[in-house]
């Protein structure tokens, strides 16, 4: 009997497939011949005709060249960490677009001389918060903070912050450990549950280079507690960094405990740094404001370079701060009446035999913000099995299980998205 392998079709005759070559321009070469090496070893191994194997090909080809998958954050968390945190406004889509080739990002083009880097989203971010005399970019939260410990701590001064603050950021990184990690000497004060006035100003001396106030934004400490406001701090006399958390720029009614920029630099803060693809809305960055003295230092310091961001998020950041109201504050300010007349809608366009219907839900801010706030919404109730398949669509849907059933919650999810819910779950219910 002939060998079969012999009837594999040869890897160049399947590569001049009209539709893989296409691929291959889209794709890339090694995606497209990863996916025609995997057909041909189905042929061999007897589990494909030699006919179809360019079909099983082109049919095994990834969406895109890159192994992350858009979803359907129906998971009534507005910044969810594991789906990316804050999505994207259209304008700061658009804004990569245009960063994505040859920008002027370093240049002047009226002199043809080298201009400074990302002039434009660093005006759009002063505009945005006037009570800063400067402002400054990084490329994480977490960096702004590195930063200005390694410069205004440099030679050994301490850092005075409150024992209640010295919290974890997430994935097992800690404040005190990043900040130890970059030369600073910490000096804690007060006790977990407690810190007054007092027990800063007797640790603040000659050799403090600032004190340091963390907002706990991911968790809250009730009962026999206290602290001390930004205002008070500022009468001591050392610098004051205050690390906001989460990037509200600006007092928000649905957030009243959450601080923000403008409040804490009116407050006497020196620096304040914040995360920008949290409630801003951003791409992920790291935001620096407040003195002009102090944030030149940062900014000449050598290690601000290894921080810099990219013309990608200096594009969209200043989209997200200059252009329409972002998804993150557009779901901030969704009411739960339309959101219950948006859920109801979806369950009438689906099978009445699915048995769907509308429940009252608790949404939450997430990202590590405003964690004891629940902001009321609706869903779409499912049955508990309809969540793995629903995540293995080609666009996926991510709910939440809660007391065995599936809930598609509305705050995060687009109001053009829930035709893309509807067709999803009539998908699962609907197989073939």
């Amino acid at each position: 009997m002939p060998d079969p392998r012999r009837a594999v079709p040869r890897t160049d005759q399947l590569l001049a497939d009209p539709r893989l070559r296409e691929a291959a321009d889209r794709l890339g070469p090694v995606l497209v011949k990863r996916a025609v090496a995997a057909a041909q070893q189905r042929c061999r191994d007897g589990a494909l005709a030699p006919a179809a194997v360019a079909d099983e090909a082109v049919a095994a080809l990834p969406p895109a060249a890159t192994t992350l998958r858009r979803v359907v954050n129906a998971t009534g968390v507005v910044v969810h960490t594991n789906l990316g945190r804050a999505p994207l406004s259209a304008a700061a889509v658009e804004a990569l677009r245009t960063a994505a080739g040859a920008t002027d990002v370093e240049l002047d083009l009226t002199t043809a001389r080298r201009g400074r880097r990302g002039r434009g989203t660093l005006e759009a971010l002063a505009a945005a918060v006037p009570d800063a005399e400067a402002v400054h970019v990084v490329n994480n939260g977490a960096a702004a903070l590195a930063l200005v410990t390694r410069v205004l701590a440099r030679g050994g001064g301490s850092v005075v912050i409150a024992r209640g603050e010295l919290v974890e950021i997430g994935d097992g990184f800690r404040i005190p450990e990043l900040m130890e990690s970059v030369g600073a000497r910490l000096r804690e004060v007060g006790t977990t549950n407690r810190v007054r006035l007092e027990d800063y100003a007797a640790a603040v001396d000659g050799t403090t280079a600032f004190v340091l106030k963390v907002h706990p934004s991911n968790f809250s400490v009730r009962g026999f507690t206290s602290s001390v406001p930004v205002a008070d701090l500022a009468t001591l006399g050392a610098p004051l960094v205050v690390d906001i958390g989460s990037g509200l720029l600006a007092p928000h009614p649905r957030l009243p405990d959450e601080p923000d920029a403008a409040t804490t630099l009116r407050a006497g803060a020196d620096l304040v740094t914040a995360s920008g693809d949290k409630l801003l809305g951003g791409p992920q960055c790291g935001l620096l404001l407040g003195r002009a003295a102090l944030l030149e230092r940062l900014r000449r310091d050598p290690f601000a370079r290894a921080l810099r961001v990219d013309k990608l998020t200096l594009a969209a950041l200043e989209a997200t701060l200059a252009g329409p109201v972002p998804p993150v504050a557009a779901a901030l300010s969704r009411s739960v009446h339309d959101l219950r007349a948006r859920a109801a809608a979806v369950v009438a366009a689906l099978p009445d035999d699915l048995g769907a219907s509308v429940v009252d839900s608790d949404g939450a801010v997430g990202g590590g913000g405003a964690p004891d706030v629940v902001i009321p919404s609706a869903a779409v109730a499912l049955p508990e099995s309809y969540a793995e398949p629903l995540r293995a669509l080609d666009l996926p849907v991510v709910g939440r299980l809660e007391r065995g059933r599936l809930l598609l919650d509305l705050l995060a999810v687009d109001p053009a998205e829930d035709a893309v819910l509807v067709a999803a779950v009539r998908r699962v219910a609907e197989p073939g």
